[in-house]
């Protein structure tokens, strides 16, 4: 079954694309993004009246002052920002990208389809590390940095999914990772946890990662591979095999590939994550501390 061919109208589509090829167009300019990104937002919330009128000197609200500073990305800020080691100058321009797809996300345009999957397209050019050719992105998705993250050609991310790319994260051509999946590229220690290991993550081509499955840092999801729903994937899945359960494991090999796929004792996965760290160096300037404030001292054994 293939699906339907919709289009806007002709109005609504001119509309559409001169705005996105606008905002495209300052993006890839040397002008300042935090600007751009305040510029954008406070027109599609539709609070240019009340800012102009705040610039020019007129008394607005407590609320009012908090809403409007809020549309420039550096009076915010995000998660990952107190990320000890993060790549500090990229951050920079991903946040204030970043900070524009989540509150476009927060408007009613976001809803139409049409428009919003090709403004998402043209954000994911500017914010990914490498965005593919003709991608879905639907409402909802999250990112951790975003400039870790590479996209191949014919990409559909559904509603709310994380795309954790605190290190390295690579989806493959024609993936499909459906509505609530969490994709992740980082751990913490199991005593410590303060202490994160960064690693990459892959989602190798035609593979796909259905409703609410979690894949764990520094797996790979193989080849024309599926991942059942509300699955824990903790290892390598085989490329063509289906997997489900938490923890995953391989249940058949899609029909019609058996000979091109390996066998897997017991459908267990094979744990490769080490072979996948991202190793990083901290700052030698920066105040570390712990957000706990926890003794980590195991107990003395009781006599």
């Amino acid at each position: 079954m293939t699906k339907r061919h919709v289009s806007l109208p002709d109005g609504a589509e001119a509309g559409v694309r001169g705005f996105i090829d606008e905002v495209d167009e300052r993006l890839s300019s040397d002008e300042d993004t935090c600007e751009v990104v305040r510029d954008v937002l406070i027109d599609l919330h539709g609070d240019r009246e009340a800012w102009e009128a705040w610039q020019s000197g007129e008394s607005v609200s407590r609320a009012e002052r908090v809403r409007l500073q809020g549309y420039d990305p550096c009076n915010a800020t995000l998660e990952s920002e107190y990320y000890a080691e993060k790549d500090e100058e990229r951050f920079q321009r991903s946040k204030h990208l970043q900070w524009l797809w989540r509150q476009f996300d927060a408007t009613p345009m976001a809803d139409n389809v049409e428009f919003a999957l090709r403004f998402r397209q043209m954000l994911g050019n500017h914010l990914f590390a490498e965005c593919g050719d003709d991608c879905r992105f639907f409402k909802g998705i999250s990112v951790t940095y975003g400039h870790n993250i590479e996209v191949g050609d014919n990409v559909v991310i559904h509603d709310d999914v994380h795309l954790d790319d605190r290190g390295k994260l690579t989806i493959g051509d024609r993936a499909s990772i459906s509505d609530g999946v969490h994709l992740y590229s980082h751990d913490h220690d199991i005593v410590d946890q303060t202490e994160v290991r960064n690693f990459h993550t892959i989602v190798e081509d035609d593979a796909r990662v259905t409703y609410d499955a979690m894949v764990r840092a520094g797996c790979r999801v193989g080849e024309n591979s599926v991942v059942g729903a509300r699955s824990v994937v903790q290892g390598d899945v085989p490329a063509h095999h289906v997997v489900v359960g938490s923890p995953a494991r391989s249940v058949r090999v899609k029909p019609g590939w058996e000979e091109a796929a390996e066998e897997i004792e017991d459908g267990r996965l094979p744990d490769n994550q080490d072979d996948r760290e991202i190793e990083y160096d901290l700052p030698d300037d920066l105040e570390q501390f712990d957000e706990f404030q926890r003794d980590l001292q195991p107990p003395s054994p009781s006599r």
